[in-house]
């Protein structure tokens, strides 16, 4: 679980509630229409403009962003070049044992392609290709949700002429001014919320976790290709490191000592 989005939208919501509690009544702030109008809104303005596999796959957009679990691209390194010296060390055929326990479905249709001495071109092409349909689909997922952070404003300003024009049309019965200042504020509110504590924030963290899942899958593609021409462990760990910011890379320092 990410627990970084968790905290956010809490926190969020309870330092929206506290503000409001502090100065007036909850009740003051809840109207079901103008929910409807933001909300509902936005959702049908989300089916016009997706197919409808994009909307119904919502909820597994949403588990993705918060409880999907990072890969560690350091670890992943160090598989890599363990694969690297078994094959290297064992033919790259005694691979076909290991990569049974593999769970990555990517690392292991690259290295089973290479045990099948499938030609480099053709693994690399076919991994770069899955590359580039995971890139699609988490844009896909992305652009579901900067869409309803943005007609969530859209359907707020909406809601805001619809109370303004009760309010207007009433003017001779003060007792309706309020329910009009209430429709026309609230949705302008819940708009703005709706956008700026959910759905755009939820499009930014689907984008991180986009970038690091593709950054391991990039990693995954340079080691097999490595690992398939017969590079030195050595060499195929140099060549992944490059992908880490040198913050993140081993001591070389530390590495001589540990030989020592």
């Amino acid at each position: 679980m990410d627990i970084a989005t968790i905290i956010g939208l809490i926190a969020g919501v309870g330092l929206m509630l506290w503000a409001v509690m502090s100065k007036s009544e909850i009740s003051n702030f809840v109207d079901a229409s103008s929910m409807v109008m933001v909300l509902g809104g936005a959702t049908c303005a989300a089916l016009i403009s997706f197919p409808l596999r994009n909307i119904l796959g919502i909820a597994k957009v949403v588990r993705k962003t918060l409880f999907a679990k990072p890969g560690n691209p350091k670890q992943l390194i160090k598989d890599l070049v363990g694969y690297a010296e078994i094959a290297r060390r064992d033919g790259i055929l005694a691979l076909e044992d290991t990569v049974r326990n593999v769970d990555d479905k990517f690392i292991v249709t690259g290295i089973q392609m290479a045990i099948d001495g499938t030609d480099p071109e053709v693994i690399e092409q076919i991994l770069l290709s899955e590359w580039d349909a995971v890139a699609e689909r988490h844009a896909d997922g992305k652009a579901l949700f900067n869409n309803l952070g943005k007609y969530a404003p859209a359907f707020g300003m909406i809601g805001t002429l619809v109370g303004l024009v009760i309010m207007l049309k009433n003017m001779d019965d003060p007792s309706s001014i309020g329910d009009g200042m209430a429709i026309a504020l609230l949705t302008t509110l819940y708009g703005a919320l709706a956008a700026n504590l959910v759905a755009l924030p939820l499009a930014d963290k689907l984008g991180v976790r986009s970038k690091d899942e593709l950054l391991l899958k990039s990693i995954v593609i340079k080691g097999v290709m490595a690992i398939q021409s017969g590079d030195n462990p050595r060499v195929v760990e140099q060549k992944l490191l490059t992908f880490l910011p040198y913050s993140q890379r081993p001591n070389p320092d530390d590495a001589k000592s540990e030989a020592a």
